[in-house]
């Protein structure tokens, strides 16, 4: 498995002399510059990939690899299956050729309609005084009944939550208040631009109309433009999963659970048609099997986050230390090394990139300003060491006993 890290190019606050020095050796990088729905230009793509693979400084290449695009973001209007997604999806088909043309094979995406993430607090704190995301049932019940006042939530929340977040708001002073509505409204795909309220309402109404059976049909019509190229191309597609796995805001999910993933893999056939496994996306639904996923949908696997949430009875989570919480990292970790044995025996390409999705802001990092939640270095540094001798004490014993 290739240890890597996700780098949001040189205005991260963590260096590529950081990720070196923390032992990964595959990047996971994208061109966050370019708007959504344009093409990547093949000029574009080498500038990004000699930054990552080569240190100018010292004139010498790195010990890092460029291995995975996360993510070439869709456009909303192929969400929304409306006639302008063929310019679209022909951008983005072009962008898949031009990322082939440089040799990145991989290109993680999602499918998530508006946000790409949800959470309502970015910096909850753990029992050992470090920061972790969260995401707060109550919270949300609050910011979307009485705060963004979506006229079908009252229906879609029982007595007592609705009792349960009036009181939670009751609590809130305006600064709080303030604060809940930009952690909600900070998912926006491709910006750290946290739009307001009004702009929000306007994106869920174009969704009004489109329940999960039609956001089904328009990512199988994406699938079946591009898959095909990718395939040509030599490119693997693997779609995440939905962040929280749930409906929220009357927003349809096609990407939480294995009959969703089975139904994508299904859609069209292909090599190039396969699965970001996220356990910590995957994790809040407790009836999520995870090992059993990598058991069954392995083979379509073509990247994998690792991040483990501590589940909590009311459908809230926080994200906890990557070898605690709700997720039994030890048997998904068991499961992925079978799934790579598998292949290297079957000839059938064996690396899986592999990076520590999030991690807790912890130690100096307390004192950083932080652009991207979840993103600071040393709680990532502190989950990829974890897993890396997870991987390696798994794989010792699979030698000895296998």
């Amino acid at each position: 498995m290739i240890q890597s890290w996700r780098w949001y190019g040189p205005h991260d606050i963590v260096s590529l002399t950081d990720i070196e020095q923390a032992g990964a050796t595959g990047i996971v990088s994208a061109l966050h510059h370019i708007p959504v729905g344009e093409v990547w230009s093949v000029e574009e793509i080498d500038k990004r990939k000699r930054q990552i693979e080569w240190h100018e400084l010292e004139n010498r290449p790195r010990n890092l690899r460029w291995v995975v695009v996360e993510s070439v973001n869709i456009h909303e209007s192929i969400r929304m299956g409306l006639p302008e997604r063929e310019i679209h999806i022909e951008n983005y088909c072009a962008t898949i050729r031009n990322l082939a043309a440089c040799g990145l094979d991989t290109v993680c995406y999602n499918f998530m309609p508006v946000l790409d993430w949800t959470r309502t607090d970015l910096a909850y704190q753990v029992p050992n005084g470090a920061k972790a995301l969260r995401y707060d049932a109550v919270a949300l019940a609050a910011f979307d009944l009485y705060m963004l006042q979506r006229p079908e939530a009252e229906a879609e929340y029982d007595a007592e939550m609705q009792a349960a977040a009036k009181a939670f708001l009751a609590s809130l002073t305006s600064a709080d208040r303030r604060t809940l509505q930009n952690n909600v409204l900070a998912g926006l795909p491709g910006t750290l631009e946290v739009i307001g309220i009004e702009a929000f309402r306007d994106h869920l109404k174009k969704y009004e109309d489109i329940d999960s059976g039609k956001l089904r049909e328009h990512l199988r019509y994406f699938l079946q433009k591009t898959v095909p190229v990718a395939e040509q191309a030599g490119v693997k597609l693997c779609i995440h999963p939905d962040d929280p796995p749930y409906p929220i805001f009357g927003l349809p999910r096609v990407v939480s659970t294995e009959e969703d993933l089975q139904y994508i893999v299904d859609a069209v056939d292909s090599p190039s048609n396969g699965i970001t496994f996220c356990t910590g996306s995957l994790g809040p639904r407790p009836e999520n099997d995870l090992p059993g996923m990598v058991r069954r949908l392995g083979h379509k696997f073509h990247f994998v986050h690792l991040r483990n949430i501590q589940r909590q009875d009311d459908g809230s989570f926080y994200e906890a230390d990557h070898m605690g919480g709700s997720v039994d990292m030890l048997r998904v970790g068991e499961a992925l090394v079978d799934e790579v044995r598998r292949r290297e025996k079957e000839g059938a390409g064996a690396a899986l990139p592999f990076r520590p999705d999030h991690g807790h802001q912890m130690l100096d990092d307390l004192n950083k300003n932080v652009p991207f939640p979840g993103y600071s270095a040393i709680g990532r540094l502190r989950g990829l060491a974890e897993l890396r001798g997870l991987m390696l004490g798994v794989a010792r014993d699979y030698d000895i006993l296998g």
